[in-house]
C-alpha cells in the first residue's frame, strides 16, 4: 500500500481540476496502489472503455483509476481520497442510432460507401460483415455478369449478411439501372445504397416497392431496404417522402408491382436511412458538414411530423469521415451512423491496384482537384479525385474545354487533334472511335445510332473513351498508364493519413478495412470520455487527446 504522504513527485501529470468538484456526496473506496499518476498510465485507464474510470486527489495530485467503488461518505471518517468525478464505461454499441444497428444486424454505426468499379470489393464487403459492419459493394461501372458473380459470392460467404450493393443513378442510360434492380430483385438482395440520384426513377422506386408487404400482425413489411446518399435538400425530400403517385401507376401499368404494393408504398418513405454526403471523393457537391446535416435533420423531423411514419427515418453522415475526432464530431452533431470511403480505397481489400494505394497513402488534404466525369460528361458534372502523382485532373478538363468549344471532332485544329492523339490517348482519333463504336454496336446500339448522325455526340463519346478507362487503369494497375490514373478522392484521405502517421497504419500494406473501423470507433469513444471530463471543468492537455492506432489493441477486441 502506498502511503498518501509518499507518493512519487515525478509524476507531475499536468491534471487540474476546479476546486468545487460535483462528487462531494460521494466517495470512493479501493486499493490506493490501483491509482495511476503518470501520463501513460492514466491514459490507460481513460482508454479501458469497458470501465468506470475514477478522477481522485490525494493530497495536491489528481490521479485515475478504473477500481474501486462509490459510497456515501462516512461521519467521522478522515478520507485519504477525494472523489472528483467519474465517468461511466461506454461501448462502441453506443455511439450513433441503435435502431441503426437492429435494423441492418451490425455491431457499429459504421458503414464503408460504395466506391464503383468493384474498388469497394467483395473482399472489403465479405472482411466487413464477417466482423457484422455494413460495406456497400461498388456495383457502379460494371456489367451485369460481374455484378452477378459478386452477388453470389459476397451471398454465400455472408448467408445472413450484413451487406449492401450500390444501385448508382445512370441518366444517360438508365437500361444500366434497371439491369441492377433486376439482379438485386432476383437475388433477393436487401439493402441497396443509392446514389448520385438527381430525382426518383422508375427503378429505384420498383426496386423499394417490390418488397413491400403485410405480415401476419397486418403491419407494414419492408423487406427492401434502401439507404440513400445525398446532399442536397430537394433531393433528400424525395426520398424522406413516399413514391410519388405517377411512378406508382407505371408500375402497376407494366404489371411490375401489385395493387396492394401500390397501396403500402403510400404509407412508407423512399429510404430507410439517408446518407448526408459532404466533402467526398468522387460525385460531390463539396458540401460542408457542419452546414449540411442540421439541415437534412431538420428536413426529415419537419416530414416526420407530416406523415408520422412508425420508424424515423435515420440520418447518418458521409464525406470526410476519416479520424476518430471527425467520427465523433458526427455523432455529436445528431447523426444516426457515420460512413467513410475514400480511407477504404487505400486499404488492402479495395480494388485499387498497389500504385494507386502508394498514392493514397501518401496524400495530404490539399491534393485533391474536381474534374470532369465520365458518365455525366456531356452535363458538365464534376467528381473529386486525386492529383498528386497523376495527370489526369489536367487532361480531362482539357478535353472538356475542347467538347465545350466545338461542335465536332473536325472543327478541332490540327494541332491539337495532334496532342490528343500523341499525349492522352496514345492513338489515333479514328481508331479510339473504332474501339467506342464496337463497344456501343454490342452494348448500346441505339446510342451509337444517334452518335452517327451528331458529330457533337460522336466527340463526346471519344472523349468519354479517355475518362472511362483512366478509372479503369488505376483499379487493374496498368502500366505505363499511370499518369493517367483517375483515382476517385475526397480530403479525409490527406486527414487519415496525418492521423495514423508513425502508426503502424501507415503503411498501405497494413491497412485492414476491419481494422480502420474498429480504430475509428474507439478512438471515438475514447475522445467522448476526454470531452466529458473538459465539460465538467477538468483541464487536460491536448496530448492525453491524441488516440494513435496501434496493433496490440487489436488482440484484445
Amino acid at each position: 500500500m502506498i502511503p498518501v504522504d509518499t507518493l512519487p513527485d515525478q509524476h507531475n501529470n499536468s491534471l487540474k481540476f476546479p476546486t468545487n468538484p460535483h462528487s462531494q456526496n460521494l466517495t470512493w473506496k479501493g486499493s490506493l496502489d490501483s491509482i495511476s499518476f503518470q501520463e501513460s498510465a492514466i491514459k490507460n485507464k481513460l482508454i479501458t472503455l469497458d470501465k468506470l474510470c475514477y478522477i481522485l486527489k490525494i493530497g495536491d495530485k489528481i490521479g485515475v483509476t478504473n477500481e474501486g467503488y462509490l459510497c456515501p461518505p462516512e461521519n467521522n471518517t478522515t478520507v485519504q481520497t477525494e472523489l472528483l468525478t467519474f465517468i461511466p464505461p461506454i461501448n462502441l454499441q453506443q455511439l450513433g442510432d441503435s435502431n441503426f444497428l437492429a435494423a441492418h444486424g451490425v455491431k457499429y454505426a459504421y458503414v464503408t460507401g460504395a466506391m464503383a468499379g468493384g474498388i469497394a470489393s467483395e473482399e472489403m464487403v465479405i472482411a466487413l460483415g464477417k466482423a457484422k459492419i455494413l460495406s456497400s459493394f461498388g456495383a457502379g461501372g460494371l456489367p451485369p455478369e460481374r455484378l452477378e458473380t459478386a452477388i453470389k459470392r459476397i451471398q454465400s460467404a455472408l448467408p445472413h449478411g450484413p451487406y449492401a450493393f450500390n444501385l448508382i443513378h445512370s441518366p444517360n442510360d438508365m437500361a444500366i439501372e434497371r439491369r441492377a434492380v433486376n439482379l438485386y430483385l432476383k437475388y433477393q438482395v436487401r439493402t441497396v445504397e443509392a446514389s448520385a440520384f438527381l430525382d426518383l426513377t422508375l427503378n429505384i422506386v420498383y426496386y423499394r416497392v417490390a418488397g413491400l408487404s403485410l405480415n401476419d400482425a397486418n403491419q407494414i413489411e419492408i423487406k427492401n431496404k434502401v439507404i440513400a446518399k445525398v446532399s442536397r435538400r430537394e433531393v433528400a425530400s424525395k426520398f424522406l417522402q413516399p413514391a410519388p403517385a405517377r411512378i406508382l401507376k407505371e408500375l402497376l401499368e407494366q404489371g411490375l408491382i401489385t395493387d396492394l404494393q401500390a397501396k403500402l408504398a403510400t404509407k412508407v418513405p423512399m429510404a430507410d436511412d439517408i446518407t448526408v454526403e459532404a466533402d467526398s471523393g468522387g460525385h460531390t457537391d463539396n458540401r460542408p458538414l457542419v452546414c449540411l446535416l442540421p439541415s437534412i435533420i431538420s428536413l426529415r423531423n419537419e416530414i416526420q411530423e407530416q406523415f408520422q411514419y412508425q420508424q424515423p427515418i435515420r440520418i447518418g453522415v458521409a464525406g470526410g469521415i476519416a479520424t476518430p475526432q471527425s467520427a465523433l464530431a458526427a455523432f455529436m452533431m445528431g447523426a444516426a451512423y457515420i460512413m467513410t470511403g475514400s480511407i477504404n480505397q487505400s486499404c488492402i481489400e479495395s480494388g485499387a491496384c498497389d500504385h494507386t494505394k502508394k498514392l493514397l497513402a501518401q496524400a495530404e488534404m490539399a491534393d485533391m482537384i474536381m474534374a470532369p466525369a465520365a458518365d455525366m460528361f456531356e452535363m458538365g458534372v464534376k467528381l473529386q479525385v486525386l492529383k498528386r502523382g497523376t495527370m489526369f485532373p489536367m487532361r480531362a478538363q482539357k478535353l472538356y474545354e475542347l467538347y465545350r468549344n466545338y461542335n465536332s471532332i473536325e472543327e478541332i485544329p490540327q494541332a491539337e487533334r495532334e496532342k490528343l492523339e500523341k499525349q492522352i490517348f496514345r492513338k489515333t482519333l479514328a481508331e479510339v472511335w473504332e474501339g467506342t463504336a464496337s463497344y456501343l454496336s454490342q452494348k448500346n446500339p441505339e446510342k451509337l445510332g444517334k452518335a452517327v448522325n451528331n458529330p457533337k455526340l460522336k466527340m463526346a463519346l471519344i472523349f468519354r473513351w479517355y475518362l472511362g478507362l483512366s478509372s479503369r487503369w488505376s483499379s487493374s494497375g496498368e502500366k505505363g498508364r499511370e499518369v493517367d490514373y483517375q483515382i476517385w478522392c475526397g480530403p479525409a484521405m490527406g486527414s487519415f493519413n496525418d492521423w495514423v502517421r508513425g502508426s503502424y497504419l501507415a503503411e498501405p500494406h497494413n491497412r485492414r478495412v476491419v481494422d480502420v473501423a474498429h480504430h475509428i470507433m474507439t478512438g471515438a469513444a475514447f475522445l467522448y470520455r476526454i470531452q466529458s471530463l473538459k465539460i465538467q471543468g477538468m483541464q487536460i492537455p491536448d496530448n492525453y487527446s491524441q488516440y494513435c492506432p496501434d496493433y496490440s489493441q487489436l488482440l484484445e477486441m
